[in-house]
């Protein structure tokens, strides 16, 4: 399964970057995550709970930050084992652009793929789900850089 998007982030690039690869931003920003040991540098350990159609499942694993350009791009690999419910793998190749409006542009290309009970859902659900995630994960992650909605709003009205 293969997702492709951009977010325009209302934030400089450095800034953009350094909430990209800081791991207390990452943990709250991806949907479901528990828990997020580690480094860009050596990786991480994480475990995530999530719900694909019926399936309830805690994955655990490894993810994994290579290919890191600063300011530009990396790619971000990791893989999970949900137990009976199967396991979830991928990889996503990030990279930063500067927008005219000031702001920095967020474009991804997600490669992921899946096996067990998850695998028997139907490709429809499955990458459904994977877009609901991907959209959280980019919604949540806008809002931890550029602030709540209240605020900009507040900021634009006062200028």
């Amino acid at each position: 399964m293969e997702l492709t998007g951009s977010r325009v982030i209302a934030a400089d690039r450095a800034a953009v970057w350094e909430r990209l690869t800081d791991p207390d931003t990452l943990k709250a920003c991806i949907p479901g995550c528990e828990e997020l040991e580690g480094s860009i540098a050596d990786g991480f350990e994480a475990t995530v709970k999530q719900k694909v159609g019926p399936v309830k499942a805690t994955f655990r694993g490894a993810v994994t930050v290579s290919d890191l350009v600063p300011e530009q791009s990396y790619t971000i690999s990791g893989e999970g084992k949900g137990g009976v419910a199967g396991f979830a793998k991928g990889r996503a190749d990030v990279r930063l652009e500067d927008t005219e409006e000031g702001g920095t542009e967020l474009i991804y290309d997600v490669h992921a793929e899946v096996g067990g009970k998850l695998a028997q859902l139907g490709s429809r659900l499955i990458h459904g789900t994977a877009r609901r995630l991907a959209d959280q994960f980019f919604d949540n992650f806008a809002t931890a850089v550029e602030g709540p909605a209240e605020e900009k709003e507040g900021e634009a009205a006062e200028g």
